[in-house]
């Protein structure tokens, strides 16, 4: 892949090592290419290099022979006119390319418009690039540029089909009609939902009851150990689930549209749905004290939180609350806040059941709260036990003002009340899968696969810095042992060090993604896992609502008996399956990118009134180059090599260390130093640092950027 820089020059890595392609060598590649590469062999020019960088001065020279697959379909810029054409200039400014068009031709624009134009034409040595305008990009103004750039280049859809609003709009609850044609009526249960305080829609619901002496009624359930369900199971966890299915009917213009999006995209100033807000705010959404229909799964817990039996069955329930995490947090911790007494329309304030709720309610709320804590606390535990990668880093949100403007960085971190969700989610998550895979057949499965022991190896060497890892079994660990890798976590817990292991480990593990075949979850020590809960922002979700519907409806007619679906039409389901977790695992990676991506831009614009203060920070990569530094609020930047210090710095790549070859002095991972931001460019999302030297005054501290 070509990755570019805005003075046109670039790299290519490739497994025969990293290649400098001059400016001029580039033909037409842009950021993001995939490049087939001819070896160059010329006399490099010193002054070009000094302005080019020491990295360019110690790569071998290659060209660009041909581009093999274009990144750019779409680019976003600023529209100029220059009779006879239009050009736009692109605002990524790492593709130096302007794009020709021809005025009259495509969208009508006016110079300056901000607009996204369709390549027709990528530029060559001969030749300039060449697109049509297709969409004027409305209401953007500077604090969204970067934005509308980002979701071009990954290519999110930002609209629904006529269609498919039209859909959508025609949709009604149907919570009588449901219970007429046999769902369950859960109404009577205490039923409440816990989210973010900024969601803007809920998906999930919860409700726990106890009985220490077990006695449940397991008619129709999935009895995983029958000769001791009945009398083992003492809790009884429920998990309600927007039934998103029966409303989004398969092949429908809603959909397609759905399937397309793959999921929904959370960026940093919006949130692109993967369904119409009627649905996704409205109809599907469980708010507080309205019927809503549900995919609901009982899982039934022993005292070890283990599951003895699960049953799943379409369902009408009526939330009693509203819980923000922070609210079900001082509910936990009982300091006393109230929850009741606001109505549930204002659930986002401070209070969160319903207008004229009894204190008992509030009673049972908390009671059930603190039963979700001890199940999701055994749980955790019983994980732990199995193997289980227990990876906790935390997670930056920038927080805009009115105008869009970045005004702090939230870091937000694990508490009791996220992980009691959690693990909620993980057991029903986990109940479906089983379900499916009891049943053969077609599937949809979230599998996430052992590590790359080579992987595992090379941070062998890197840890072997760490005194504390002379007590870890290197066999082990390099094997992928999950237990090695626990103890690796729990060795580096609290120390200078223990966030960045957690990262490094985390960066080793591999992806998980969606398949058609139940291979399990690595870092769950799950057997069998599925994501079944949040059908409203993902389609893979949707899908096996779809097929657990189908596994319900077959095992009832077949009287409990288990159901294997066989012959050539099962076998085409299965292609098809197969065919659609790919594309799901790209669209989930293409709208975490995008937020990604989305984020940086902004925490970098924030940062960029900090320049020239001093942050402490911690090294988190270490190359040839330079060092990585992140700061606390978790931003992300670069130290060239050149501004530590005057004298040649020696790179060691397996310990991934650089040691002053003058005074000895190291830079390694892991270790804390002082450094002072030069600056901050937002549109390449670039953060660049120097050491701060015994006499720098420090400025703006990153803990003014931060709640």
């Amino acid at each position: 892949m070509f990755e570019a820089t805005p003075r046109g020059f670039g790299f290519v890595k490739t497994p025969e090592g990293e290649f400098y392609v001059p400016a001029k060598a580039a033909n037409g590649a842009m950021d993001g290419d995939e490049v087939e590469l001819s070896v160059r062999f010329e006399k490099r020019n010193p002054s070009r290099l000094r302005h080019e960088g020491r990295r360019a001065d110690e790569r071998p020279v290659a060209q660009v022979a041909r581009v093999l697959v274009r990144a750019h379909a779409d680019l976003v810029g600023r529209f100029e006119v220059a009779e006879p054409f239009g050009v736009v200039v692109p605002l990524d400014p790492s593709i130096p390319y302007d794009v020709f068009t021809r005025l009259g031709e495509g969208v009508p624009a006016r110079d300056g418009d901000l607009v996204r134009v369709t390549m027709l034409e990528y530029p060559t040595r001969r030749s300039a690039a060449t697109g049509v305008v297709a969409e004027v990009v409305g209401g953007v103004d500077e604090e969204t540029l970067a934005i509308e750039s980002i979701i071009v280049r990954q290519g999110l859809p930002v609209s629904f089909s006529p269609e498919a609003l039209a859909e959508a709009e025609a949709v009604d609850v149907g919570a009588e009609e449901a219970l007429a044609h046999g769902a369950a009526d859960l109404r009577g249960r205490l039923v409440f939902t816990i989210d973010p305080a900024d969601a803007r829609d809920f998906d999930d619901a919860l409700s726990i009851d106890e009985r220490p002496d077990g006695g449940w009624d397991l008619a129709g359930a999935v009895l995983l150990r029958p000769e001791r369900a009945a009398c083992a199971a003492r809790w009884r966890l429920g998990v309600s689930i927007a039934d998103v299915s029966a409303y989004v009917p398969e092949g429908g213009a809603l959909d397609r549209d759905a399937r397309e999006r793959g999921t929904s995209a959370y960026l940093v100033d919006r949130v692109l749905p993967m369904l119409p807000e009627r649905l996704s705010n409205g109809v599907c959404s469980l708010v507080p004290g309205q019927d809503r229909r549900v995919l609901h799964v009982d899982v039934y817990l022993d005292d070890a939180a283990e599951c003895a039996a699960f049953r799943a069955y379409p369902a009408v329930i009526r939330s009693a609350a509203r819980l923000t995490y922070d609210q079900a947090q001082r509910l936990l911790a009982g300091d006393g806040a109230g929850a009741a007494g606001v109505p549930a329309s204002e659930g986002a304030g401070d209070g969160v059941l319903e207008a004229g709720a009894a204190p008992a309610e509030e009673a049972r709320l908390r009671a059930s709260l603190a039963a979700l804590h001890k199940v999701a606390q055994a749980r955790i535990a019983r994980r732990r036990d199995l193997g289980g990668v227990p990876f906790d880093t935390p997670e930056a949100k920038v927080r805009l003002d009115a105008r869009k403007r970045p005004v702090a960085i939230e870091v937000r971190e694990k508490t009791d009340a996220t992980s009691l969700v959690e693990e909620a989610m993980i057991a029903a998550n986990e109940a479906v899968a089983t379900c499916l895979a009891q049943a053969g057949g077609a599937g949809m499965y979230r599998v996430h696969a052992a590590p790359d022991p080579g992987r595992l190896q090379d941070l062998a060497g890197v840890f072997g810095e760490f005194s504390w890892f002379a007590d870890i079994d290197q066999d082990a660990f390099a094997a992928g042992n999950p237990y090695a890798l626990q103890a690796v976590l729990a060795a580096a817990e609290g120390r200078p060090e223990g966030e960045l292991v957690n990262m490094l480990l985390l960066r080793a593990m591999q992806r998980a993604d969606y398949r058609d075949a139940c291979e399990g979850h690595y870092g769950l020590a799950s057997a069998a896992y599925t994501h079944f809960t949040s059908p409203i922002r993902r389609y893979p979700d949707l899908v096996v609502h779809r097929l657990l519907k189908e596994r319900i409806c077959a095992h009832a007619q077949a009287g409990g008996a288990g159901v294997r679906a066989t012959g050539k039409r099962a076998k085409k389901k299965q292609r098809d399956l197969a065919e659609l977790a790919a594309h799901c695992s790209r669209t989930e990676r293409r709208a975490e990118e995008a937020a990604r991506q989305s984020q940086e831009t902004k925490m970098v614009e924030l940062l960029a009134d900090s320049v020239g203060a001093a942050f402490s920070a911690i090294v988190s990569g270490v190359t040839e180059r330079g060092l990585f530094v992140r700061l606390d609020c978790t931003a992300e930047g670069f130290l060239p090599a050149r501004l530590l210090g005057r004298e040649r710095f020696a790179f060691d790549p397996r310990s991934l260390m650089l040691t002053g070859e003058a005074t000895g002095k190291a830079y390694r991972l892991g270790q804390r130093i002082a450094v002072v931001l030069e600056s901050a460019d937002p549109a390449a999302r670039r953060l660049t640092f120097s050491l701060a030297r015994p006499s720098s005054k420090k400025g703006k501290t990153v803990r003014a950027l931060r709640r």
